[in-house]
């Protein structure tokens, strides 16, 4: 019987070989429902463009220089001042200064004071100095963050 086993496999298996050859090749294709529409969730601006955005809304031009200042600055200037206003006001430790020099000379810097909470925005206190044609510029003013980010000087403040 161990015979017929050795022999009757190898047969066995060829024949269906043969078999399963000799039928149609014949593909079938599966109905494809149509696909349901990808609707994009609302996108959430990151924190880093949550940053940029506020960053180019707070201008110095808004009242975080003084105007006198501001006509003698130049773009360059007035763009590395916006940066270390916004800087100082989001990240800035009080009482520590972050300086800035833009073109030809001309550089300041921007002290804030301690977070306080003001009509439930967070509010700090500002100086911001500004060095231009060997004159010196002060802004002292009271600036608050806008529920979209957006660092706004207080009315009133001088």
């Amino acid at each position: 019987m161990n015979r017929f086993a050795i022999i009757a496999t190898p047969v066995i298996a060829l024949t269906l070989a043969a078999c399963a050859s000799t039928g149609s090749n014949q593909v079938v294709q599966a109905p494809v429902a149509a696909a349901a529409p990808v609707f994009a969730a609302p996108l959430v601006a990151s924190p880093a463009q949550t940053t940029q955005q506020a960053l180019a809304t707070t201008s110095v031009s808004n009242g975080f220089v003084d105007p006198a200042a501001l006509a003698l600055m130049s773009a360059a200037d007035s763009a590395a001042a916006n940066t270390a206003q916004f800087y100082a006001l989001q990240f800035g430790r009080p009482g520590a200064p972050r300086a800035w020099s833009g073109d030809k000379g001309t550089t300041g810097s921007v002290a804030v004071g301690p977070y306080v909470r003001v009509n439930n925005l967070d509010c700090r206190d500002f100086t911001h100095t500004v060095k231009v044609g060997g004159r010196e510029f002060v802004k002292k003013g009271t600036a608050c963050r806008e529920q979209n980010g957006n660092w706004m000087v207080e009315k009133g403040a001088a």
